[in-house]
């Protein structure tokens, strides 16, 4: 049952509804999943009751974030929701929340150095990299097959903290297999900064593989390629921009790892140009973080199933994961159309 601010104090009551403000921020409306994670928030909050002020930082512009992030502050929010820019940013603005008794909810990004956040909403990102390292593992048959395979390694922005939980997981699979010589890294590159890509950028991602393609010679007719792990689907989009300009088709494309279930890494499931994506529905966090807002709303104790894992450099901040799941083209179906995330046509080629 959908507890709304109605019903949690009745109306006209100091705490009513016109005046229970939630600040939610957003890094950027360039990626498919920050539009949908704003707007499931928004709808999901408003239908709870309360007022929303739902801001995007440009793109991803930190100077911009900080800014709203003052603004709703003044504005005399409840409390705030934020999936930041750079986790290490937000350290000052943040004391005037924690001087107002202004609760903050980490949202799927851990926000760094501050013991300003109360709380942290996310889904299991050490096991997002370890479904796409095993996804790898599997697809590539290394426990029964000898080998050697060839792998390049791509994971997201250094600023973002969730990069040390995807690519830690997926190397928590992959590492042992590259110690061994099964899995071969051409390059060479496989530390994590080393492998990082600005921003999420699709447009750095894909210029990194160009490269890759002409230093190891890769493709259809060169050196072999097998795979490719990706962190998630921006990344996944300049790989996959980057294979088809070498020549690889739907019959030798490598296997492509990613994340979010974004349309255009979907259509490319479809035809064969990514192997998967993680699947983290926004709706189900959303609806975890209405009742987290709730629950501090009425000062109750805030559901959490993590204590130990999220240490933000000042604090362990309690936190609550949901779980994630993969698609392919054998699930996508039932996993994004039929749970009405996606209609048949958001995913027509």
């Amino acid at each position: 049952m959908l507890l709304t601010v109605a019903t949690l104090f009745g109306a006209g009551t100091k705490e009513d509804a016109s005046v229970i403000k939630i600040g939610v921020s957003m890094p950027t409306q360039s990626l498919q999943r920050w539009n949908q994670d704003g707007a499931n928030m928004k709808s999901q909050l408003e239908a709870a009751g309360y007022k929303v002020d739902l801001q995007y930082a440009g793109d991803n512009d930190i100077p911009t974030q900080v800014a709203q992030l003052e603004n709703m502050i003044t504005t005399g929010c409840k409390a705030l929701v934020i999936a930041s820019i750079d986790g290490s940013a937000l350290s000052e603005v943040l004391k005037q929340a924690k001087a107002k008794d202004i609760a903050v909810i980490a949202y799927d990004r851990l926000i760094m150095n501050t013991d300003a956040v109360t709380y942290y909403a996310t889904f299991d990102n050490f096991k997002v990299g370890t479904i796409q390292g095993t996804y790898i593992r599997d697809a590539l048959k290394l426990d029964s097959t000898p080998g050697p395979y060839y792998i390049e390694l791509f994971t997201g922005s250094p600023d973002d903290n969730n990069i040390n939980f995807f690519f830690g997981g997926a190397m928590s699979i992959l590492e042992p297999y590259i110690k061994s010589g099964k899995l071969i890294v051409r390059s060479g590159q496989t530390t994590k900064a080393q492998v990082a890509t600005l921003n999420w950028s699709t447009e750095e991602a894909q210029k990194r593989m160009e490269n890759l393609i002409t230093a190891n010679n890769y493709g259809p007719k060169g050196n072999r390629l097998d795979a490719v792990y990706s962190s998630n689907d921006s990344i996944a989009n300049g790989l996959t921009n980057a294979l088809v300009a070498a020549g690889y088709t739907k019959d030798n494309f490598p296997i492509i790892t990613g994340q979010d279930c974004d349309k255009p890494s979907v259509k490319n499931m479809i035809m064969g140009l990514q192997s998967m994506s993680i699947f983290k529905d926004t709706r189900t966090l959303a609806s975890k973080v209405v009742e987290m807002v709730n629950s501090i709303v009425k000062g109750e104790k805030v559901d959490i199933n993590d204590t130990e894992t999220y240490n933000n450099g000042v604090k362990v901040v309690p936190s609550y994961l949901c779980d994630p799941v993969f698609a392919t083209v054998d699930n996508y179906k039932a996993l994004l159309i039929d749970s009405g995330y996606y209609t048949e046509a958001d995913l027509k080629i």
